[in-house]
């Protein structure tokens, strides 16, 4: 999972319907206007691969806790503090990153995978980010990745659901929904041209923060993971807050190969090396 640590890390809030009203965090996002009823909200930085350039006199006003690498695949280690911490389930992108004169000028997938966007739950954080990375294990990315055709309407990831579940004393419980991939609200090309977008816009604003500042203040990383929102949780999940002990699994799944009964059986017996899924199994400490 080091192999990482040059990414720039971003997600993207709001992207799936009703999850941040199950989340509790749609009241952070009341003064923020959106195109579409059920555009994203914004975009956040999780990890930023460097910290400021004195030369290039950017002024980083990003919290250095963003500066630690969050990402591992076997763990998520709760934060010290007695906070409510809820598992993310979704998934995330690793993009190549283009740049003229400057600027960000391209966003282009390259491979996909089950990603854990694992977040404190803590009203009247001042910015989305604050929730977002603690320290080491934070975070959650899968060791398998697919690689992206297109990232247009016939391509792979059109075929791909996602699932989740919390196993806890024993006992498996689904946390999210099984959801396909199309049922992002933004998705495909309209998802890059919006993030580029916001991207090279958003301001220090609300919940939201600089990110075209910060990038140039990472010296414009040439690669980055970006998380595409959450998807709505189960009834279980929305009330399911990790303790110790607890073990996270989030599926993303080839189902025109696979059926939600196979996925479901792999995760039963703990054995993942089907082709036709990336999957992410983290243990809570």
């Amino acid at each position: 999972m080091a192999k990482y640590k040059n990414f720039l890390g971003l997600g993207v809030a709001g992207n799936f319907a009703l999850h941040l009203d199950q989340a509790g965090e749609a009241e952070d996002f009341k003064d923020i206007e959106t195109s579409e009823e059920f555009a994203p909200k914004g975009m956040f930085p999780f990890f930023l691969p460097r910290q400021q350039n004195p030369v290039n006199k950017v002024a980083l006003h990003a919290k250095t806790i963003l500066t630690t690498y969050p990402l591992g695949a076997d763990n998520i280690k709760l934060p010290k503090e007695d906070v409510k911490v809820q598992a993310e389930p979704e998934v995330a992108l690793i993009c190549d990153m283009e740049y003229t004169a400057g600027k960000l000028s391209k966003i282009i997938p390259r491979y996909f995978g089950a990603y854990n966007d694992c977040s404190i739950r803590v009203a009247g954080a001042d910015k989305i980010s604050d929730k977002k990375n603690w320290g080491h294990e934070s975070k959650g990315f899968s060791n398998k990745i697919i690689e992206i055709d297109k990232f247009s309407k016939g391509g792979v990831m059109d075929n791909y659901s996602i699932c989740s579940f919390l196993r806890r004393d024993g006992e498996l419980h689904a946390y999210g929904e099984d959801a396909e991939l199309t049922g992002y609200s933004y998705f495909h090309e309209k998802l890059i041209d919006w993030m580029f977008d916001q991207i090279s816009t958003q301001e220090d604003f609300g919940p939201l923060e600089p990110l075209s500042e910060y990038i140039s203040a990472c010296d414009n990383p040439k690669e980055a993971i970006i998380s595409i929102g959450a998807t709505r949780y189960t009834e279980y999940g929305e009330k399911t807050f990790l303790n110790v002990g607890d073990e996270t699994i989030v599926v993303v799944y080839d189902r025109t190969n696979i059926s939600s009964k196979e996925v479901l059986e792999s995760i039963e017996s703990s054995k993942y090396e089907n082709q036709y899924m990336s999957v992410l199994a983290q243990k809570v400490v």
